[in-house]
């Protein structure tokens, strides 16, 4: 279950990063035009993937074998020694986690009573760091020692 949950995970990072990149070229293509409901759903959309993507990560931190049973067995300063098991057990989380409130504050903006004009800004400068955010924190196959394949299981 665990590989299977990781496979998923993995996959669903595709799904969060297609939708950023929409999002962000729809904002900044209608930049100067009204903020319409397909960009609030747009936003809806990405927002309930990355929750979903939250939870399957929260699980997989939680009873994996690279989050809090390697801090539990190793301790936390053998951990945060190692770049490989600290990018797993803290960065990784840590930097989706922001990725996520970012993605969450940009959607509020969308349901404000705010001008148009700002409500694009606010959602390309929120999805934009989340989108930074998350590049970064991906275990992606050029980064030695922790690099993970493009597509697991397939």
């Amino acid at each position: 279950m665990e590989k299977g949950l990781l496979h998923l995970h993995s996959l669903l990072r595709w799904v969060i990063l297609i939708l950023l990149l929409v999002a962000l070229y729809k904002s900044f293509a209608d930049r100067h035009r009204a903020f319409t409901p397909g960009h609030k759903k747009t936003g809806l959309f990405l927002m309930i993937f990355s929750d979903i993507m939250l939870l399957l990560g929260m699980y997989q931190w939680f009873t994996g074998s690279l989050g809090l049973k390697m801090i539990q067995a190793s301790g936390m300063s053998a951990v945060m020694k190692n770049a490989a098991t600290r990018f797993f057990a803290i960065e990784h989380l840590l930097g989706m986690v922001v990725a996520i409130i970012l993605i969450h504050v940009g959607y509020s903006y969308s349901k404000k009573n705010i001008g148009d004009a700002v409500k694009h800004k606010r959602t390309l400068l929120f999805y934009g760091l989340a989108l930074l955010i998350i590049l970064i924190s991906i275990p992606w196959p050029f980064r030695e020692g922790i690099g993970r394949p493009w597509f697991p299981g397939m």
